[in-house]
């Protein structure tokens, strides 16, 4: 599994999360660093939940016959791509908003048994939640942000 991150502190947490490599992407050409760990074959699958300032070096790392999995868009949500690349690589695309009510079940059953634990960043009270917000904003955070009510 190869991670990206943009300082060293979230890209250590990565590794210890599982991550056998790692990119900074403030630092390194996304692309162009999965090519060299892969000896440019690419990936088979790509998690990408940014959007538009990461989606053409998402798609440019992926392997023939390649998914990328896309479920955000947090810098905007338009993307181009080359479709010769797409057909000459048989590439997938594939969009994930959320899973059906059986698989929420599923997953929450893993949660509250203890076996799927989220990486909580950091927990503030509401009255603090400007705070977090400014955290989220300035790429601070390292998994989730929660705000006790």
């Amino acid at each position: 599994m190869i991670a990206t991150a943009g300082s060293r502190e979230k890209l250590e947490r990565a590794r210890a999360l599982g991550a056998s490599e790692l990119i900074d992407h403030h630092r390194q050409d996304v692309a162009d660093e999965v090519r060299r760990l892969t000896d440019r074959r690419g990936v088979d699958v790509v998690i990408e939940h940014v959007g538009q300032a990461t989606w053409a070096k998402a798609v440019r790392s992926l392997a023939r016959g390649g998914r990328l999995v896309t479920c955000g868009a947090t810098t905007g949500s338009e993307g181009s791509l080359n479709l010769q690349a797409l057909f000459a690589k048989q590439l997938s695309i594939l969009g994930s908003y959320m899973g059906s009510k059986g698989e929420l079940l599923r997953a929450a059953r893993l949660f509250f048994s203890g076996r799927l634990k989220p990486a909580i960043d950091r927990t503030y009270p509401l009255a603090e939640a400007a705070e977090a917000q400014r955290r989220l904003e300035a790429s601070e955070q390292f998994g989730k942000i929660v705000l006790e009510v």
